[in-house]
């Protein structure tokens, strides 16, 4: 090394260092300082919720502030979502309570049953849905509580109490809305249109790489998750982003479709690799690489730098003009095959590959028209998002709620307990809370240690603090360091359920009024309510833990993923795809985010699902081909049979079922071979029964363990000859 290298290493070094100190100091102050616009907005929503109830003289001030410390968030389409739903939420809950306290007026140990049943109603529909709409039956299920338990003794009340607390709800979450749109507003729409266009340009990105060559099924299962959280992640945010901005909103239904194709062509993607993968390992290599060399085109076709808004246009001439060549090119390279045992292997992967490139091509065009400046006005195809729900969860979630209503409500009736409705009410709030929490008795023990630091600071607030000023920005003022406390820790993941406690025991037990009353023996009872109540739901989620994330769950879930390819074989055409493609990602997502990543349960799973993802998309492509021709009598027989066979095995899957599937799809080939025209329309059913049988046959598939060790199936072998050979 020469001298003056040798001298100039270290400066640059030092440089180099500085430099990066640099910009992590300006990410930290960055980072920290769009918190604190956070906190002090929550703070400034919090007193002015409250200052609006007092000059309003609503009954429970407490009740509007409660209201923004759970529906506060930093990005303004959470708030406006979350608001929307509670808004729902609290209406139906009014209603129930309306109704609990019509039927059963003055008869507590019918009305406190009654009310159990509802809250663990809702607290079981919670885990039936994802993000806000789950939000929405916590939300009845507790605002019942909130409006009946006060006035359980004096039922002719009611009505007030409920139009009281409607008041007050709406009043939080109005102020929550206008102020998060309004103070320095972060908007999630540039969190969604980051979100699609990482998803669009990630994804061709991957296609664009792998047409070099075959694709590892560790790599494969990698992409897959990546795919799978990607799908569900845009969904989530699209129904969130929906309620801030008015252009996401009409182009919801875009967004949607171009979520549905990107599911649609990731699952035919994997089944080509998957395809090219098995070949390699029996002995096809020489067909695999004329698919690699039919696909490879794709490569040049989407070959576009990523400078512009208008660059997904830009890959459409290219994309287009190799759709349309795909078929020529596919013929020049079948010559090579005629006549030949691997003939069949390619028709079945050359189809794969023009399947793919035509939902690409419909992929990046939906891309490409969610760029144009404004929304296009031509009619969009109607596409849902179905996510996959499991009952005996929900069941679950119900019973522990009941269950925790029920002994609280016994023992206030036996004891005559003064509080007894607080902490019912408490206990309400949290088993609705966090019915659909992965660990719910670690999270709601942090609670508790969150209702502890509250109670402590409630009561300096009460009996220290606010005794000594007068007129509400004085009230402000000795309640603004107690909220920030809270507040902060809310911004901290670590600390988060911990200030969510904080912050509620601090709201109800001050339970501020326009005329305060200081009564330390209340105050002192109250608290000892509440640490009960919440103690008790940790006690309840230890003896009857949460469904989410147990292995009894995954069990069903698992089964659940692969009971979709009975859906694939058997529910109606109309709508199927996109139904079956969300549902696999839904299931999925659910399963994964139980399992410990990379461990054998993951991997399981994992193949599981990309099996399910191959097998079912096949199924189904086959169903659509038939029906669009008229079958003759056996051939019709032969391939419902196979559908029907093949659902089984997937149902229930043992070595007998998959004996019985294998010779089903079999003979349906053999019955093809014999009924039908070379005409493409025909030749299809053939090209989708024969991937079902390679993937029926692939010895590193999650079927092995069913297969007989005897007598494999070469995939190679046309379908006379393995019928022969099985």
């Amino acid at each position: 090394m020469s001298a003056t290298a040798a001298s100039t290493t270290p400066a640059a070094t030092e440089r180099a260092f500085l430099a990066r100190a640099a910009s992590n100091k300006h990410d930290f102050f960055r980072e920290e300082g769009g918190t604190w616009v956070f906190v002090l907005r929550t703070l400034l929503t919090y007193c002015l919720t409250g200052w609006l109830a007092m000059r309003l003289e609503l009954e429970q001030p407490s009740t509007a502030m409660m209201t923004t410390v759970i529906v506060m968030h930093r990005q303004s389409g959470m708030v406006l979502a979350k608001s929307f739903y509670r808004a729902l939420g609290t209406f139906a809950g009014a209603g129930a309570a309306l109704l609990i306290v019509g039927l059963f007026p003055q008869q507590r140990e019918l009305f406190l049953p009654a009310m159990a049943l509802w809250l663990g109603a809702c607290a079981g529909g919670a885990t039936l849905y994802r993000n806000f709409k789950s939000y929405a039956f916590v939300l009845a299920g507790y605002t019942a509580a909130i409006i009946a338990l006060p006035v359980a003794s004096h039922p002719t009340a009611v009505f007030d109490s409920a139009m009281a607390r409607i008041a007050e709800v709406l009043l939080g979450l109005l102020v929550s809305g206008v102020m998060s749109d309004v103070v320095f507003p972060s908007r999630m729409r540039d969190t969604l249109r980051a979100t699609a266009r990482s998803q669009f340009w990630g994804f061709v990105g991957f296609v664009r790489d792998s047409t070099a060559g075959a694709i590892a099924r560790e790599t494969m299962e990698k992409a897959h998750l990546r795919f799978v959280r990607e799908a569900t992640t845009l969904e989530d945010l699209r129904s969130s982003v929906i309620f801030e901005d008015p252009d996401t909103r009409a182009r919801s239904g875009r967004l949607r479709l171009f979520n549905q194709h990107f599911m649609a062509t990731s699952t035919s993607f994997q089944s080509l690799h998957h395809l090219m993968n098995r070949l390699i390992r029996n002995g096809g290599g020489d067909v695999a690489d004329a698919l690699i060399v039919l696909y490879r085109p794709l490569a040049e076709a989407l070959a576009v730098p990523e400078t512009s808004e208008a660059d997904s246009r830009a890959l459409l001439p290219k994309l287009s003009a190799c759709v349309d060549a795909l078929p020529a090119r596919g013929e020049a390279l079948r010559a090579h095959f005629d006549g030949s045992a691997r003939a069949d292997d390619f028709d079945t992967g050359a189809e794969l590959v023009r399947r793919f490139a035509r939902e690409l091509h419909a992929y990046v065009e939906v891309a490409a028209t969610l760029r144009n400046p404004r929304p296009s006005s031509d009619a969009v195809e109607r596409v849902r998002f179905t996510r996959g729900n499991d009952l005996a969860g929900a069941a679950l979630a119900m019973l522990r709620t009941t269950l925790v209503m029920g002994v609280l409500s016994t023992f206030w009736i036996l004891t005559a307990w003064p509080s007894g409705a607080s902490a019912l009410l408490l206990a309400s709030i949290l088993c609705a809370l966090f019915a659909t929490t992965p660990a719910p008795a670690a999270v709601s023990l942090k609670l508790l240690w969150g209702f502890a630091l509250g109670t402590v600071a409630a009561y300096a607030g009460t009996f220290w603090l606010l005794p000594h000023v007068d007129g509400f920005a004085l009230l402000a003022a000795c309640i603004a360091p107690l909220f920030l406390i809270g507040a902060y820790m809310t911004t901290r993941p670590q600390l988060a359920v911990l200030g969510l406690g904080y912050l509620m025991c601090l709201t109800t037990t001050m339970g501020l009024t326009n005329l305060m009353h200081y009564d330390p023996a209340g105050f002192v009872n109250n608290a000892i309510a509440q640490l009960a109540s919440v103690g008790a739901t940790v006690l309840a989620f230890q003896l009857l833990p949460s469904a989410i994330g147990s292995a009894w769950m995954r069990r069903r879930q698992l089964a659940s993923l692969r009971a979709q390819v009975a859906l694939a074989a058997e529910a109606p055409l109309p709508g199927l795809r996109h139904r079956f493609e969300s549902v696999n990602r839904d299931l999925l997502q659910q399963v994964v985010t139980g399992t410990v990543p990379g461990s054998e349960a993951s991997r399981t799973l994992l193949a599981w699902a990309l099996a399910v993802h191959e097998t079912g998309r096949a199924l189904i492509e086959l169903r659509h081909d038939a029906a669009a021709i008229t079958l003759p009598k056996a051939l019709a027989r032969a391939v419902g049979d196979a559908l029907d066979a093949v659902a089984r095995l997937y149902e229930a899957p043992d070595a007998a079922r998959y004996l019985t599937a294998r010779d089903r799809v079999l003979d349906a080939i053999a019955a093809t071979h014999h009924a039908l025209s070379d005409a493409p329309e025909t030749r299809r059913l053939l090209h989708h029964l024969h991937l079902i049988r390679i993937s029926l046959v692939d010895a590193d598939s999650v079927l092995a363990e069913y297969m007989p060790s005897a007598l494999p199936v070469p995939s190679a072998l046309p379908a006379k000859e393995a019928r022969h050979a099985v």
